[in-house]
């Protein structure tokens, strides 16, 4: 079961203001009204279920919910949905099996909530065939990026596969990024860690939160993994930290990318 909303930002649910202020928010690429999507949520909760379909619809989504897992499977086999939200603690059905009934008929995607953050259920869900997953409890940041990355996903908003800072243009489609019009060579990790910034533009992001929405992992503080791939990305742009042009780092806050003509 997830936890109960109490209002804060802490127990993993969003309240109604950051569900406005993010649905609204365009200048750093966060569209949810471009992206609605029908909806099915799977949570035996009463009290959760009603919470996250009244604030997923405040988005502007069509929501739908059941409280057992079997009513889920056969809703989600039905057609009609454009993701589904799993909550693995179900009564009647273990939420791993529900899954891999779904994944055996039928393609939409799904989104599971868990209690464990182990790697071996991580891996567990994913075989089973989970799209995506976070891990209770999570911060209403950390739901926001996993709703977003599904729906990007599932129905993107053809307007906005191409996203330019400055001379930096990312092509989510053509999974490539080019600079001055010439391809960047970058890695996997290179190029989610900048369609993050990008998809932000002029907007601090921390440490912790690269390492939750890019690497999936938690944060620790002596993890120096997000300074080394910024430092890869920045010498590709042919800048440094002490000469930035578009990544632009705050020690102690968080890092941003900019365009250094505006």
């Amino acid at each position: 079961m997830m936890p109960e909303p109490d209002g804060s930002t802490d127990n993993g649910w969003l309240t109604a203001d950051e569900i406005r202020s993010s649905a609204l928010s365009t200048s750093e690429g966060v569209r949810y009204r471009d992206s609605m999507a029908t909806i099915l949520i799977i949570e035996d909760d009463q009290r959760i279920r009603q919470s996250l379909s009244s604030r997923l619809a405040e988005r502007g989504h069509e929501v739908d919910a059941v409280a057992t897992a079997m009513s889920g499977v056969e809703a989600a086999v039905s057609g009609g949905f454009d993701v589904v939200v799993l909550d693995l603690g179900l009564p009647d059905l273990d939420g791993a099996e529900a899954l891999r009934m779904i994944r055996a008929v039928a393609d939409v995607p799904v989104v599971v909530a868990t209690a464990r953050d182990d790697e071996t259920e991580i891996v567990r869900l994913l075989d089973a065939g989970a799209d995506d997953y976070v891990v209770k409890p999570y911060s209403a940041e950390h739901l926001e990026a996993r709703l977003r990355a599904v729906l990007r996903r599932s129905g993107p908003d053809p307007e906005q596969r191409t996203m330019a800072v400055g001379e930096l243009a990312v092509d989510l489609d053509g999974q490539q990024a080019t600079f001055r019009g010439q391809p960047l060579e970058l890695t996997a990790r290179e190029f989610e860690l900048l369609v993050y910034l990008v998809e932000r533009p002029g907007r601090m992001v921390s440490k912790r939160q690269l390492l939750a929405e890019v690497w999936h992992q938690p944060y620790g503080g002596a993890d120096k993994t997000v300074d080394v791939h910024l430092s890869w990305l920045r010498k590709k742009l042919g800048e440094t930290a002490a000469e930035p042009r578009y990544i632009h780092t705050r020690r102690g806050v968080g890092v941003r990318l900019i365009d250094p003509d505006s």
